[in-house]
């Protein structure tokens, strides 16, 4: 059997955003003792769900913006990112201040560059997803680029509207009657004059700036591009009971049945380069026995076969 590596892409975003904030009342109990990122889905954190994506595409500098409370929990899960070949950094949101306010809060860390944003509770799987991905990726040049999917219940998302040419011609949040079933997902590739077009943001009725109304003003000016998700693939907002227990059945049936891993960082680094076979197998090494450790060693057994 091949063991399958790959080359990091060569992406126009070199840094992201993990936005792991908000108090998860829809979550409730579960989220009075703890942020709602931490919680598992199916048999790993949440948080490493939107973590994985971002170093599928090559991201490798990540910034988690979090409540200030619950920052020392997710620092000790994570720690510095460098025992996955990462640079992992912290900063405090104050406030349920709404999505568009992680731009303003990540200004030094994006430093004048292009970036992506995925919020924390957003878990994306499936076959030639990365390539979704980097293609939207590539709109942060000049614009925003946003990952949209197919929906049933459209009116509990944001929508995007395309006209007969397929081009955005309108973005509505959680409309009513909604004219298009194509939901935006919580991942964006901006550019870096974003941060300044934040700052020029009004609070919504709700009192936050809203990623809407930053992405609107983007597609007003003829700078917001799309890809989608294709059938193959799958996305999940695990901010509910519902959606939290799909997303692990899910995530349950793939890696059990076909023997794949789902959001394994170790295995994202390895496979991509970010560690060699040595430091993986130190990581294996750290750890107990367990389900976790068991799928590891039979990546490391697969590797050493191939060397």
């Amino acid at each position: 059997m091949t063991f399958d590596t790959y080359h990091a892409p060569n992406t126009v975003c070199r840094r992201g955003i993990i936005l792991a904030g908000g108090t998860g009342s829809r979550l409730v109990p579960m989220t009075w003792a703890t942020n709602k990122h931490l919680l598992p889905v199916y048999d790993k954190p949440m948080i490493y769900y939107p973590l994985t994506t971002l170093m599928l595409v090559g991201i490798r500098e990540v910034l988690i913006i979090s409540n200030e409370q619950d920052l020392p929990e997710l620092q000790k899960l994570l720690g510095d990112g460098s025992q996955w070949g990462l640079d992992i950094q912290y900063q405090a949101q104050y406030g349920a201040n709404g999505i568009a306010e992680a731009l303003i809060i990540g200004e030094l860390f994006v430093s004048n560059e292009p970036f992506a944003l995925i919020l924390g509770d957003n878990i994306f799987y499936g076959h030639g997803l990365p390539e979704t991905l980097i293609a939207a990726d590539k709109y942060a040049d000049n614009g925003v680029g946003i990952v949209t999917y197919q929906v049933a219940n459209p009116e509990d998302y944001g929508v995007l509207t395309t006209n007969k040419e397929g081009s955005p011609v309108d973005l509505s949040e959680k409309p009513t009657r909604p004219r298009s079933n194509r939901a935006v997902t919580g991942l964006y590739f901006y550019c870096a004059e974003s941060v300044s077009l934040a700052k020029s943001l009004k609070p919504s009725k709700r009192g936050e700036l809203e990623i809407s109304d930053l992405n609107r003003s983007f597609l007003e000016a003829g700078r917001l591009n799309y890809t989608e998700i294709g059938r193959g693939s799958v996305w999940f907002d695990v901010g509910t009971t519902d959606t939290l227990f799909s997303a692990s059945t899910y995530i349950e049936l793939l890696q059990d049945r076909q023997s794949i891993g789902i959001a394994f960082p170790e295995e994202v680094a390895l496979r991509f380069g970010y560690i060699n076979l040595e430091q993986f197998k130190a990581l294996i090494t750290s750890m107990p026995e367990c389900k976790y450790r068991m799928f590891l060693e039979a990546v490391l057994s697969e590797a050493l076969e191939n060397t």
